[in-house]
């Protein structure tokens, strides 16, 4: 304190104005720290479009037509198989060239647990990424190619490290991919609508 009493109070006024205006220059921070934290805890509208159900009308899908949706930011197939897909798939000879032709390993829900790995034999929903490294195989339909040899019944070929599947995704002898293609959940709404990402009714 000093000897003049103006000098002191406009000294301490000044102090009490630095004291304000530290504390609200820490509010301030603090707010804005918490605001990308908090943020950083709600997931993105992105992301939740991402992990949303996908509806796909299946009427303009002709027979032998397949389509590719995105689901979960992953790449899924829609075939609509005709009846000679379907007979080929059920050949002995075919099955005896498959590591899995009943699907003993789970890469399917309950309901796709059968000879087609579907819940309507016409149509096969598959997540398009091997099970060897993820990339993405090929549709190849056609039959015997000469890149494929005579034995190739139609499937999915994938160019990476040359594993095959069946029409159904189901897995080949002697080729790197270890399991069948992983059929995703999903149900029908309707006879030409189908949603991926929800389980169906079916046992």
């Amino acid at each position: 304190m000093s000897d003049n009493p103006e000098l002191d109070a406009r000294a301490d006024h000044t102090r009490r104005r630095l004291v304000v205006a530290t504390t609200t220059l820490g509010s301030i921070a603090v707010v804005a720290t918490a605001v990308p934290f908090v943020a950083s805890m709600a997931p993105s509208e992105q992301a939740r479009a991402g992990a949303a159900p996908v509806s796909v009308d299946l009427s303009n899908l002709a027979t032998g037509e397949e389509i590719t949706v995105a689901w979960r930011g992953m790449p899924v197939w829609i075939l609509h198989r005709s009846r000679e897909m379907i007979e080929s798939m059920d050949l002995p000879d075919h099955l005896a060239r498959l590591r899995d032709p009943l699907s003993a390993v789970p890469q399917q829900p309950n309901y796709a647990t059968n000879d087609h790995r579907s819940i309507k034999p016409e149509y096969s929903i598959l997540v398009a990424l091997c099970t060897h490294l993820g990339c993405i195989p090929t549709f190849r339909p056609d039959l015997a190619p000469g890149d494929l040899g005579s034995a190739w019944d139609g499937g999915y070929y994938c160019p990476c490290h040359g594993s095959r599947f069946d029409l159904a995704g189901r897995v080949y002898l002697d080729v790197p991919a270890p399991t069948n293609l992983v059929v995703p959940p999903h149900r029908y709404l309707a006879d030409k609508l189908v949603e991926i990402g929800i389980d169906s009714g079916h046992t």
